[in-house]
């Protein structure tokens, strides 16, 4: 009995060691999807950009999607000035017209660049990954020191008619006038 005790810890501890890579990964991940929906809550969008009645905010996701179920999750527990949100996934900005917040992977065939350049003017919050590469949004996450921060461009977001509260600002790890 007491061998099977150390034999099972000792293959719990082998396997924390061995995914502790992919657990770190998940980590970032996860915070990331909590992050995006509520964004949302410190944006103004302009007059008419926003949804009508009852329709839910819409959450893109533009390329590939490393959040999966996750952000779903995170977004029904989110509502916004008594709206839903709902998450929809598109392979590219076509479509994103119907997006509030968009997060661009720019990961696969199309950079986030040119996604975002796809967009043109439109008032949608552009949430980008640097380790998805150097193209900025209006929020861009990062990990310093093992921890998911994100920077703001409040230039760009003024360029989409967005305004961004000084509470959202305030946590970011740099503005950009």
């Amino acid at each position: 009995m007491l061998w099977r005790t150390g034999l099972q810890a000792c293959l719990g501890a082998i396997a924390l060691t061995l995914c502790a890579p992919a657990i770190g990964e998940t980590t970032d991940v996860a915070v990331k999807a909590a992050f995006l929906p509520r964004f949302a809550r410190y944006v103004t969008w302009p007059a008419g950009a926003t949804p009508k009645g009852g329709d839910p905010f819409v959450l893109c996701v533009i390329g590939s999607d490393p959040f999966g179920s996750m952000l779903d999750q995170a977004a029904a527990s989110q509502v916004i000035d008594g709206r839903r949100i709902i998450v929809r996934r598109l392979d590219s900005a076509a479509g994103a017209n119907v997006c509030q917040v968009a997060f661009v992977d720019g990961s696969r065939s199309e950079p986030a660049g040119q996604l975002i350049a796809a967009l043109g003017h439109a008032p949608v919050l552009t949430v980008t990954d640097a380790a998805n590469g150097g193209q900025r949004g209006i929020i861009h996450f990062a990990v310093v020191n093992g921890r998911v921060r994100f920077f703001i461009d409040q230039q760009a977001a003024a360029q989409r008619g967005l305004t961004i509260s000084s509470r959202l600002l305030a946590l970011a790890l740099g503005v950009k006038q």
